[in-house]
């Protein structure tokens, strides 16, 4: 028998005070683990609450795993303390780098950038993942990336980078799906021919389905030369065709709906939720 969904919603500073008060019917809700970091204070205090209601999972964007300057010792402990405090179903960063020397410091760009596919990249982000699992004392989830450009230096594609990722470090992968079409959508601005949605797809096929923990879905932005990865918007049609085989693939995976900027009502992001929940019980009944 396959397990029932599991749908939950990135829990955002609007909706604290709502969310609380509503105790709407989700399965887990998913903070940055960054904004509680700290000993104590307000938001620590909030998030406490949120976990007395619901599972929590952490989502990182500042470990920068694929950063040869390597993990930030501060960093690692803080979000150590955070887990042993709030006892998450997940913990999740992303493959990309951050960190870097530079006039005898190493500082943070503070952004996801990528980085290249081979095997010296590897070795790092290998080197970083089995850092952090051994500190927090169990697997985390390391996330795909939206990227801009190619990364300089690559010589192999993304999927056998993650699964060898996998294989090496004993992680899991959070597959995020609007990242894969952002990406699918710039390659055809730049001239590729191949169809995004078809794109996405064979992404998918090529990965280890056992490996995959979480999945995310969002919005993004489309201009006339580029697609942001915004989480502004409601997840398009095409995304949730793209999730509708991510779900046939690898089962009724936890899914996440992300909304970080022009973050709206409650009521609307709660319905991107239910969306998700709907496809995964047509897969579950199928």
């Amino acid at each position: 028998m396959k397990p029932p969904p599991s749908t939950g919603i990135g829990w955002r500073h609007p909706h604290y005070a709502e969310l609380l008060q509503a105790r709407p019917a989700l399965d887990f809700i998913e903070v940055h683990s960054e904004n509680f970091f700290g000993e104590g204070g307000a938001a620590l205090a909030v998030l406490a609450q949120g976990r007395e209601h619901y599972p929590v999972s952490l989502h990182g964007v500042g470990l920068a795993l694929g950063s040869a300057a390597g993990v930030d010792p501060w960093h690692l402990e803080q979000l150590a303390r955070l887990a042993g405090r709030i006892e998450p179903v997940r913990v999740s960063d992303h493959a990309c780098f951050a960190r870097a020397a530079m006039g005898g410091a190493t500082v943070h760009a503070s952004d996801l950038l990528p980085i290249p596919f081979n095997a010296e990249a590897l070795d790092v982000l290998c080197r970083n993942v089995q850092q952090v699992q051994e500190r927090l004392k169990r697997p985390l989830l390391v996330e795909n990336l939206s990227a801009y450009l190619t990364p300089a230096g690559s010589d192999r594609g993304e999927t056998e980078f993650l699964n060898a990722l996998v294989q090496r470090t004993g992680c899991g992968l959070l597959v995020d799906v609007n990242n894969i079409y952002v990406n699918a959508l710039n390659a055809r601005l730049g001239g590729g021919e191949a169809d995004p949605v078809q794109s996405c797809i064979d992404w998918l096929d090529a990965i280890a389905p056992a490996s995959v923990g979480e999945i995310h879905l969002a919005g993004h932005c489309a201009m006339d030369d580029i697609v942001i990865d915004d989480h502004g918007s409601r997840v398009c049609d095409p995304v949730w065709q793209v999730y509708r085989h991510a779900l046939s693939r690898f089962g009724a995976v936890p899914t996440l709906v992300e909304w970080d900027t022009a973050i709206p009502p409650l009521p609307v992001l709660l319905h991107e939720a239910q969306l998700a929940r709907e496809a995964a019980l047509e897969e579950v009944a199928a």
